[in-house]
């Protein structure tokens, strides 16, 4: 019971559960802003047909709404550059100034030269490697 007690008092998962009240309710709201604002915009392209953007191949099983699919596809931007600007930017932009005033390097430039030198070495022992195979003078590789 105390590594359960344990893990429900991690940062973590208080954070993630926080994160989902949020978002659904987050979600909520942008759900009705599409629909009662953007979705009756949308729909007068549609001119006077009742159904907007909507039409019916057949019969009403088979109606097709892209008056639907521009609204949700115009939440799901609204939604992510919420989230991009309200959270992702000033996090990102707060470890970048809270590794600056520790004096510690930018995780990127970091991250990019560790990659770079590895690749280099793997480029330089690749060609090490063919120059052997390719060389009748160099004899058998140890």
């Amino acid at each position: 019971m105390k590594g359960f007690k344990d893990f429900i008092m991690q940062g973590n998962v208080i954070d993630l559960a926080v994160g989902v009240v949020i978002g659904s309710a987050f979600t909520a709201l942008i759900s009705a802003f599409v629909d009662n604002l953007i979705q009756p915009v949308i729909n007068i392209f549609g001119g006077g047909n009742v159904h907007g953007l909507a039409f019916l191949i057949t019969n009403e099983s088979t109606r097709v709404d892209i008056g639907a699919i521009l609204s949700a596809v115009i939440a799901f931007l609204i939604t992510a550059a919420v989230v991009y600007f309200v959270f992702v930017l000033p996090i990102s932009q707060a470890r970048k100034a809270d590794r600056r005033r520790r004096g510690l390097p930018e995780e990127e430039e970091t991250a990019e030269s560790e990659d770079i030198v590895l690749l280099t070495e793997i480029r330089d022992a690749l060609t090490a490697q063919r120059d052997q195979t390719s060389d009748p003078q160099a004899g058998p590789q140890a």
